[in-house]
């Protein structure tokens, strides 16, 4: 009983994280200023680490979560170089 439960709550957990993937997209394509399609970019590489993680938990394959991991920093470095580039115009001073 406890499998099935997880199994669906795993599945309805995906396809939010998949609606909140689409909707960050749009965000990102559509967002009428540099800093909303930041804000965009930001959480649709969040929501994919979720998704790789989701999938990994459905899976029982631990390379899903070293790769929601790698995800996660290259995410976060990319973020942080967008931020600087937006706010002083170059990223290396």
């Amino acid at each position: 009983m406890s499998g099935a439960i997880l199994g669906w709550s795993v599945l309805i957990a995906q396809l939010a994280v998949a609606a909140a993937m689409i909707l960050a997209a749009i965000r990102m394509l559509k967002g009428p200023r540099a800093q909303d399609k930041v804000l965009g970019l930001d959480t649709l590489y969040i929501t994919a680490m979720l998704q790789f993680l989701l999938f990994g938990i459905r899976t029982g394959t631990s390379i899903y979560f070293e790769m929601a991991l790698v995800i996660a920093i290259l995410g976060f470095v990319a973020t942080v170089a967008l931020a600087k580039f937006l706010m002083r115009g170059e990223v290396i001073e």
